[in-house]
């Protein structure tokens, strides 16, 4: 996860790891046909015009769109990555077991700010989380809704079923509105790193009012998608545009980078 520049979508070959492998996104990151295939339908009318990173930023905006969410104008014009980090993708995306100062940290160190992050979380109105996410929190935490814990066990049993998912919103799950932050203050958040936003710290407030008040939500996620959405992006003659967001094109400056490991 290097920035808005395409990386992620790149496959593994015998001589490049990609980050599809990475923890938090193995098994759990998903879609990537339906970027291949609005790839394969804009190379078919504009060859090699609209890179992989631009149709994956629109595609965030439609998506959140089409499930009753708010929109936002996206800064077009990034390049696609010609590498891809692993290790960036293991150490910087925030982990679903961290607590309110290490997510506010993690973002912090993207430049985003507290109230950025608060609002960037609210996505997980939608999705879905992988067992091996949950399981301590349903098993071991005690701010959590009984009810709640007791459904997610029947999914997520203590020892086994690790790639079992469950909805990360259990209210409306393919709705894009507040009802993540409205789950919140009943203790309904399934993961730990979504409960932190209301456990009696600074981010309550905010949660609370995003719970009360859609637009108010809707408004500053936008916003934070506009900052988030312009983290690292790669132009003018800083990458390529792919012809197949799964592959690179090879020139030969990669090869020569592959061949010395760089």
């Amino acid at each position: 996860m290097q920035g808005c520049d395409g990386s992620v979508l790149l496959d593994d070959t015998p001589t490049f790891t990609g980050e599809k492998t990475a923890a938090p996104n193995n098994n759990s990151l998903r879609g990537f046909d339906v970027i291949d295939n609005i790839k394969a339908q804009i190379e078919g009318i504009c060859p090699q015009v609209v890179s992989c990173a631009d149709i994956l930023a629109v595609a965030a905006r439609d998506s959140v769109v089409a499930l009753g969410g708010p929109t936002w104008v996206v800064q077009l014009g990034r390049q696609d990555s010609t590498t891809a980090s692993l290790d960036a993708a293991n150490n910087d995306i925030p982990a679903p077991t961290l607590d309110l100062s290490d997510l506010t940290k993690s973002f912090s160190n993207k430049g985003l700010t507290a109230t950025d992050m608060i609002a960037l979380s609210g996505a997980h109105t939608i999705g879905q989380a992988r067992c091996v996410n949950f399981r301590n929190r349903i098993y071991t935490e005690t701010n959590i809704e009984t009810s709640l814990a007791t459904s997610l066990k029947s999914n997520c049993p203590n020892m086994t079923g690790d790639n079992n998912i469950s909805p990360l919103d259990v209210s409306t799950p393919y709705l894009f509105d507040n009802f993540y932050y409205k789950n919140l203050l009943n203790k309904k958040g399934v993961l730990h790193s979504d409960q932190q936003l209301f456990n009696g710290g600074s981010a309550d407030s905010q949660s609370t009012t995003y719970s009360s008040n859609m637009a108010t939500f809707f408004t500053d996620f936008s916003a934070a998608m506009v900052k988030m959405s312009n983290i690292s992006p790669l132009t003018g003659s800083s990458g390529q545009i792919r012809k197949n967001c799964r592959k690179l094109i090879i020139t030969n400056y990669i090869l020569c980078v592959q061949a010395l490991g760089l």
